[in-house]
C-alpha cells in the first residue's frame, strides 16, 4: 500500500518539481514563482487546501492536492480535488487507484463530506480509475464525486 502523508512546511522541495512536472504535462506554461506562491501558503497552515504526498519521504511519487469548501448539498465541509499525478515512470501500478481510495479515508477523519474532481473526458484514465474506486459520475463523466 502506498504511504500517504500531509504535506508541510520543508516539503516544498520535493513538491515543486512533482508540480512542475505535472504542470508540464498538462501543458500549463506555470512559472516557478507562481508555484511556490500558490503552494506556500498551504504547506504553512492556510485552512483552504491540503496536499498529500504519496510515497515514502525522501522519494515520493506523487501528490493530490486538494481545495476546501462549504457545501450545504453535501452536509458540510466538502474538497474539490484539484491536480493528482503519479510519477509516469511507475503508472499503471495501481498507484493512481491507491491514491483515490486513501484520500478519503484520511479527509474523512477530518469531517469531510464529500470529494469531487473533474476529468478532461469519459475515456480518461482518471475517470477509468475513479469508477472503479466507488466515485460516481455526477455530470456525463466529466465530473465524479463520492460522499462520505
Amino acid at each position: 500500500m502506498t504511504v500517504l502523508h500531509l504535506a508541510r512546511e520543508g516539503d516544498e522541495t520535493r513538491l515543486l518539481p512533482m508540480l512542475r512536472a505535472c504542470h508540464t504535462e498538462l501543458g500549463l506554461a506555470t512559472e516557478e514563482w507562481a508555484l511556490r506562491e500558490a503552494l506556500m501558503p498551504i504547506l504553512e497552515g492556510a485552512p483552504h487546501g491540503a496536499v498529500y504526498i504519496a510515497g515514502p519521504s525522501r522519494a515520493p511519487i506523487g501528490y493530490a492536492a486538494i481545495s476546501f469548501g462549504w457545501s450545504l448539498a453535501a452536509g458540510g465541509l466538502a474538497a474539490e480535488l484539484d491536480e493528482i499525478w503519479v510519477r509516469p515512470a511507475i503508472r499503471g501500478r495501481g498507484i493512481g487507484g491507491e491514491l483515490l481510495s486513501i484520500l478519503p479515508r484520511a479527509l474523512t477523519e477530518a469531517g469531510l463530506k464529500r470529494l469531487r474532481f473533474q476529468v478532461p473526458g469519459p475515456d480518461h484514465a482518471l475517470a477509468r480509475l475513479a469508477a472503479r474506486t466507488g466515485y460516481r459520475s455526477s455530470d456525463g463523466a466529466q465530473s465524479f464525486a463520492r460522499a462520505f
